[in-house]
């Protein structure tokens, strides 16, 4: 099976983010990740190809996944065949946004 050209349109730090990086590695797709805060190109670039600014999205050959959780991709892989299903367990939740104690251990004000 010819390996998918993936891009992913990720943040740093989220839940939807790392579902979505856990599914990739679950199948062992190889990814580029565009981190859409650390380079706000990346993040005009997603929204300029999704046609709205909710992340993540995902690029799967050509074809725009947009504010996906890894679930979603991991379907979208099943169901055209790109990948055969797996049982393998992920380290993190695919399907879940970042706990509440992640936010607020990076929030900063600066007042």
């Amino acid at each position: 099976m010819d390996k998918p050209q993936i891009t992913a349109y990720l943040k740093t730090y989220c839940g939807w983010s790392a579902g979505v990086r856990a599914v990739l590695t679950k199948y062992n797709l190889p990814f580029t990740e565009k981190d859409i805060i650390q380079n706000p190109a990346f993040r005009w670039e997603m929204e300029t190809k999704s046609g709205q600014p909710l992340s993540p999205c995902v690029e799967i050959n050509g074809k725009m996944l947009a504010d996906v959780s890894g679930d979603e991709v991991e379907n979208y892989l099943i169901d055209n065949k790109i990948v055969q299903p797996s049982e393998v367990a992920t380290d993190v939740p695919t399907n879940a946004p970042c706990p509440s104690e992640q936010h607020e251990s990076n929030v900063q004000l600066n007042l």
